[in-house]
This record gives C-alpha cells, sequence and structure tokens, in this order.
C-alpha cells in the first residue's frame, strides 16, 4: 500500500509550531505533497525529519510559494519547475518507487488569481503550461512509463459541489467559469479527480477553510486541493480522507491535508473506511473502520 498525503502547509515552520509533527506522526505517509512551504528545502527536511527524501522548487522571492516532493524511499528523475515559471516555485515533479510499483508524483501550487487583475493572468498561463505539462506526463505513461498523481492546491473548486458558498463566489477567482473548465479538460483527457470518485456526488469533502470568522466551526469550505491521476493510478485507490482538525485551535494550516491510498500492482485494495487524523488511528497509515469522513473549504476566497 502506497499512502499519500498532500496538504498547503501555509509556511513551513508555522506548520511545524502549530503541531504538524503530530499528524505525520500518527498519519505517516509513504509520500508527502508539500505546498507554499515558504522555505528552502534544507529547513523542509530539517522539518520534516531524517527519514525523508526531498525535492523542492524554491520561490526566488523569499517567504512567498515553494512545493516539495517528500518520501520516504529515494526519488528519481527530479523536475523542478514549468516552463515560463522557473522563478515561482509552483511546481516539483519526482518518480517514487521501483519496477511496476514506480509512480510520477507531482506536487502543484496553483495561483490563486484575482478576476480582472494580472494575478489572473498569471494563473491562466499557468494553468495552461500545466495543461501542457500533463500532456506529455501521459504519452510518457502510454509509452511505458509510470502512471502519473498530480496533487496540491489548485486553487480551484471544480464544481457547486466543492464550494460551500458557490452562489457568492461565480464572479470570483476560484470559481470562475474559465478556470473550472480547465479542470473539466482535464478530466475529458482521461484524468480521475480520486477523492471525488471516491466520496461521491457529496458536499465536499472541503479541505480549506478561512481562518477568518467562523468557516471553520461552521464548515464554510472550499474543495480544492485535489489529487489528479491517470486512471490505471485510479484503479488502485482504495481510500481518501480530509485530515480536518478536530478545532479551530488544534490546525498547524488553514488547509487539511488530503490523504489517499493506493494498492500496490497484484494487491488488493485498501479498503478501511477512512476517519481523520485528529482522532486516535489503530495503527500507522491505515485508518480505523467505523468512522465518517469529516472535512470542509468560504464566501472569501482562498489565497
Amino acid at each position: 500500500m502506497l499512502v499519500v498525503a498532500s496538504v498547503n502547509v501555509n509556511g513551513v515552520r508555522a506548520a511545524h509550531r502549530r503541531g504538524m509533527p503530530a499528524w505525520l506522526e500518527q498519519r505517516r505517509p509513504d509520500v508527502l505533497l508539500l505546498q507554499e512551504v515558504r522555505a528552502d528545502a534544507d529547513t523542509v527536511a530539517e522539518h520534516l525529519g531524517e527519514d525523508w527524501h526531498v525535492a523542492e522548487a524554491v520561490c526566488a522571492t523569499k517567504g512567498r510559494s515553494g512545493v516539495a516532493v517528500a518520501s520516504r524511499t529515494p526519488l528519481r528523475d527530479v523536475v523542478l519547475t514549468l516552463p515560463g515559471f522557473e522563478t515561482d516555485g509552483r511546481w516539483v515533479e519526482a518518480t517514487v518507487g521501483e519496477g511496476a510499483d514506480a509512480v510520477r508524483m507531482v506536487s502543484a501550487y496553483v495561483h490563486s488569481g484575482e478576476a480582472g487583475t494580472d494575478k489572473q493572468v498569471a494563473k491562466v498561463r499557468f494553468l495552461a503550461a500545466a495543461s501542457l505539462r500533463m500532456g506529455e506526463l501521459r504519452a510518457a505513461e502510454a509509452a511505458g512509463g509510470p502512471p502519473v498523481l498530480l496533487a496540491g492546491d489548485l486553487n480551484i473548486g471544480h464544481t457547486e459541489r466543492d464550494i460551500k458558498n458557490w452562489k457568492g463566489n461565480r464572479k470570483k477567482a476560484g470559481f470562475l467559469p474559465e478556470e473550472r473548465a480547465v479542470l473539466d479538460s482535464w478530466f475529458a483527457a482521461g484524468w480521475v479527480d480520486v477523492c471525488r470518485r471516491l466520496a461521491g456526488d457529496v458536499e465536499g469533502p472541503y479541505s480549506w477553510w478561512s481562518w477568518r470568522g467562523q468557516a471553520f466551526d461552521t464548515d464554510t469550505g472550499w474543495r480544492i486541493d485535489l489529487h489528479v491521476v491517470t486512471e490505471a493510478l485510479a484503479a488502485r485507490a482504495g481510500w481518501s480522507v480530509v485530515d480536518r482538525a478536530a478545532t479551530y485551535d488544534a490546525r498547524f494550516s488553514d488547509h487539511a491535508p488530503v490523504v489517499v491510498a493506493y494498492a500496490g500492482v497484484g494487491e488488493a485494495l485498501p479498503v478501511a473506511e477512512p476517519r481523520p487524523v485528529a482522532e486516535p488511528l489503530p495503527e500507522a497509515g491505515a485508518p480505523e473502520a467505523g468512522a465518517p469522513v469529516a472535512g470542509a473549504p468560504v464566501a472569501d476566497g482562498p489565497a
């Protein structure tokens, strides 16, 4: 079984102070895809501990962006950028595992954007570059390469099920028709929103809530942190869960980790019903059966 967790940490140093190590020790993912780390690779490795191999794309502007792939096993074939975004720290990819169990991992952090501004122009450009690269990765898989997993903070609510206050956000970045159409094009091309497939046609489960107001307590959130995978890997997904903190004060970020368990080639699907790691787990990596999935992202758009 391969357990992959993705989370926008909103600064790895701050997340560490707020309790990320305790979550990491309980969940014990095999691969950790991080966004908005806001630190260099040495600092990320220091805060994760000695058991990790880390590849990071660092933003040239200190204290901004930064994405990383961290794995319990060595990484190879690392790519640190998309063309045209070499200094942005928003895309990193690497291969994890060997032979038939190899997976191409991508950690991505899409711009938040702002309708009608240059920020939105940059977001549209980045999504176009990402779409092009995703086509190349699918072609590489078709030619005998590993299946692909892209996860991260995509800063787009795909459907009305993915944002609590969707009516109030129809003209705002994060829920614009042209942004949602990009995700439509990915899924039409064969990519799978694996958490949505596993959760079914339900509201959420959300993964981001504003720090402000009562958004977290009222579960007024956005589902913008996705695992987007090729079909070969989607078929091996057994369970997913949003590790929503038990209380507002227990959060280590304004995003919650999104965790998916994938079977190895030839293995049976992981079938334990997930529960958030905010409640004790019976064993490392595998959630206890019998508890509901919690989660939810706000009228204020994500940053």
